[in-house]
């Protein structure tokens, strides 16, 4: 199984910008602890970030039929990408949504959330832990994924 993990503008700048909303991590140490959480479930872990929102359209579009799953923090984009959104329900790819911080709980504007809808979940407001709950879940969807298509293959008679 393989995964993509796309992250977006500014979070390249964790663990130096806003640390009260943000925490102390870094992308690099975030990006780490996934990597070694794919590692011991058998999962390869790829790694994007970029703060232009064709690129990531670009990446999101790249993903398909190489990956199985996605997790993407849109950051900014959040609110305001429609490109971004109809990419994730293009290639139709089970896709997590994280946000460090509760977007529910800041200004206005980021309550709206134009991602949300096309993806398989979102997971909201733990920090950095954000990272490994979304993995878990893309793990468990990828599993429940794989063992349908197992007994769908069962239930065909052989031809």
């Amino acid at each position: 199984m393989k995964i993509a993990v796309i992250q977006g503008p500014n979070l390249n700048m964790l663990g130096v910008r806003e640390q009260n909303i943000y925490g102390p991590m870094k992308l690099e140490q975030i990006h780490a602890q996934m990597k070694d959480f794919g590692t011991q479930n058998g999962i390869e872990v790829e790694f994007f970030q970029s703060n232009l929102e064709g690129e990531i359209v670009d990446k999101i579009q790249e993903c398909y039929g190489e990956v199985q799953g996605i997790i993407i923090n849109a950051a900014a984009y959040t609110h305001t990408s429609i490109a971004i959104r109809d990419a994730i329900s293009a290639v139709s790819i089970p896709t997590i949504e994280v946000h460090i911080s509760n977007i529910h709980r800041r200004e206005e504007f980021r309550k709206t959330n134009v991602i949300a809808p096309v993806c398989a979940s979102s997971v909201v407001g733990f920090g950095a832990f954000g990272y490994h709950l979304a993995m878990i879940g893309v793990a468990q969807i990828m599993n429940e994924i794989q063992a349908a298509n197992e007994m769908q293959q069962q239930a065909t008679p052989a031809q």
